[in-house]
């Protein structure tokens, strides 16, 4: 069993750094999932089935150190790549309108959330302090008259 929770802090790891959200229910499903894999590779271990039952990810929460945050704000987002697009096509726009700087201001309290991420994610306890990255968590909405 040791084995299989240090496969999955590995993978609990992989997927913060990715800025992915990973519910309880998705750490039992993988946790089957390792186990299962690591059974089938050792024929001769124990052939009983792992639960991943609450009693379990309660003491593995306690063993690892994880804990679950409610994201906020900007760093409830995780699509870097639709933000990063954004603002190259509204450079294209200020350009192509002629625009000049003060002309142009930051409205990023006006917002329009148009795909709902789960907020609530696992995290590890030593990345506790750079948990709350800078990202958009909505498409700016913008009106200039």
């Amino acid at each position: 069993m040791e084995e299989v929770e240090k496969l999955l802090m590995v993978w609990i790891n992989e997927k913060q750094l990715a800025g992915d959200n990973v519910s309880e229910a998705i750490i039992y499903e993988k946790a089957r999932l390792l186990y299962s894999d690591i059974t089938q590779d050792n024929p001769g271990s124990s052939a009983e089935e792992f639960k991943a039952s609450k009693g379990w990810f309660g003491n593995f929460k306690k063993r690892t150190g994880i804990h679950s945050v409610l994201r906020h704000g900007e760093a409830a987002s995780l699509n870097k790549d639709a933000a990063e697009k954004f603002v190259e096509k509204f450079k294209d726009f200020v350009d192509r309108e002629g625009f000049i700087p003060e002309q142009v201001f930051n409205c990023d309290e006006t917002g329009l959330f148009w795909r709902g991420k789960p907020k609530r994610t696992y995290i590890t306890g030593e990345d506790k302090a750079s948990f709350y990255g800078i990202c958009l968590t909505f498409q700016t909405v913008i009106s200039l008259h």
